[in-house]
C-alpha cells in the first residue's frame, strides 16, 4: 500500500508521517530527496544557468538564496519546480520498487501531478491559527515568508478535494496519533 499525505505548509505532513512508522510504513520525504538533489551535477548546473551564480556558496548551492529568490518570484518558483519535480518523482519510484507499505510525505503531492503514486491520499488539514503559531515558532520563516509559501500553494481548500482520508492536526499529537491509529486498519 502506497500512502500519500500532503497539506499546506506548516500543517503538520511529516509529524503525521513519521506516526506510520510505528505501524511498519516507510516514509519517504519528498523535501528530503529534493535537497540532497539540489548539488547533483545535472540539476546543480541548470539551476546556476537558471538562477545564476549568486545562489552558490562553496560551489553548493545555497538553499536559502534560492528559497528567497523563488518564494518572492511565482515565476521563478515555476521554473525551480520544472527542473526538480521530474528527477523527485523519478527517485521515488526507485524506493517504490524497492519497498511496500510506503508513505510519500510531499507538499506537493497533487501541484506535481504525482497522484498516480499513491494508492491514497490523506491530506493533513489544520486551522490558521495553529498553522501560523508552530511555522514561526520554528523561527525559520517568518509571517511574510509563511505567506508567500503558501500562496505557492494549492490551498488547504483545494487539497482537501483530493483526499481520500483527513487527518484534522489542529490539537495536540496525541489527538493526531489517535487518528492515525484509526486510519490504519482502514488501509489494509
Amino acid at each position: 500500500m502506497i500512502i500519500g499525505i500532503t497539506g499546506i505548509f506548516g500543517s503538520g505532513k511529516t509529524a503525521v508521517a513519521n506516526l506510520f512508522t510505528k505501524h511498519g510504513y516507510k516514509v519517504i520525504n519528498a523535501d528530503e530527496i529534493g535537497h540532497n538533489l539540489l548539488n547533483k551535477k545535472p540539476i546543480k548546473n541548470k539551476l546556476v544557468k537558471e538562477f545564476g551564480k549568486s545562489i552558490l556558496t562553496n560551489k553548493k548551492i545555497n538553499r536559502r538564496k534560492l528559497k528567497d529568490i523563488v518564494f518572492n518570484n511565482h515565476k521563478k518558483l515555476i521554473k525551480l519546480n520544472k527542473i526538480i519535480h521530474k528527477p523527485i518523482i523519478k527517485e521515488i519510484k526507485s524506493i517504490i520498487k524497492r519497498n511496500k507499505n510506503i508513505v510519500i510525505d510531499a507538499a506537493l503531492l497533487i501541484e506535481a501531478k504525482a497522484l498516480n503514486l499513491v494508492d491514497k491520499l490523506i491530506v493533513v488539514k489544520i486551522n490558521k491559527k495553529e498553522q501560523l503559531k508552530r511555522t514561526l515558532k520554528k523561527k525559520k520563516y517568518n509571517k511574510k515568508e509563511v505567506n508567500n509559501i503558501l500562496k505557492s500553494q494549492l490551498s488547504q481548500k483545494e487539497k482537501l478535494k483530493y483526499a481520500d482520508i483527513v487527518v484534522d492536526n489542529s490539537k495536540d499529537i496525541n489527538n493526531t496519533k489517535k487518528q492515525v491509529k484509526e486510519i490504519i486498519p482502514r488501509l489494509k
